[in-house]
Parts: structure tokens; sequence; C-alpha cells
């Protein structure tokens, strides 16, 4: 099983971590390192995202859609 949170796990921290840059009482080491944690959660988030709309796409073709000579 991968160390790396669920889509819903990552958004909740992504948008945990936003508020407390946005609410400007964070110490700059600290903030840069939230800063660096949100862009690594925000590349997973669109990764999952990406590999789920692939899947939907699959699942709207379906199996004999990719077959040779198939209207």
């Amino acid at each position: 099983m991968s160390d790396e949170p669920r889509f819903e796990e990552a958004h909740a921290q992504l948008d945990a971590i936003v508020a407390r840059l946005e609410s400007g009482d964070v110490p700059l080491d600290e903030a840069l390192d939230l800063w660096r944690r949100g862009e690594e959660l925000y590349r997973l988030c669109v990764e999952l995202l990406t590999a789920a709309e692939g899947r939907v796409e699959e699942l709207e073709t379906g199996p004999d859609d990719n077959r040779p000579g198939t209207l």
C-alpha cells in the first residue's frame, strides 16, 4: 500500500495549508515548508484526477468501441 494520501485526504490537507498560509500568522521558514508541501499535494491531486479522467474515458468507450470495424 502507498504512503500517498487518497485524493480526498490530499485535498483536505491542501485546503488546510492554504488556510494557514492565508492567515498570515506563519513564520517564514514554516510558510516555505507549507508551500513546498502544498505544491506536492497539488501535483498529487492533479495526477489522481487525470488518472480518474482516463478511467472514465475508458468506461465511456467500452471494449466494443476498440474493435476494428465497429461503428
